[in-house]
């Protein structure tokens, strides 16, 4: 699943597109490293999200298949801060 559809599907950016601008300014990154919102995420992967000076790293613990609601969003991720 591509960076901006699994944090967008997971519910830890509301929208898609504001999923896609985040990761071309540079506000997500993947194990630590820059990367474009197409690139894949893969189990065990550490997402980092900055929003201001809102830090989150998430570890990927599974990849949805659909649209996930929103009570089931915490069983794709592990929050580390």
């Amino acid at each position: 699943m591509r960076l901006d559809d699994y944090i967008s599907t997971v519910r830890i950016v509301k929208r898609r597109t504001m999923a896609k601008l985040m990761i071309e300014g540079g506000k997500v990154k993947i194990n630590g490293k820059s990367v474009k919102p197409a690139h894949p995420v893969r189990i065990g992967d550490i997402i980092r999200v900055t929003s201001g000076e809102n830090k989150i790293d998430i570890e990927v613990i599974d990849i949805p298949m659909r649209s996930v609601r929103k009570d089931e969003c915490e069983k794709f991720y592990k929050r580390l801060i």
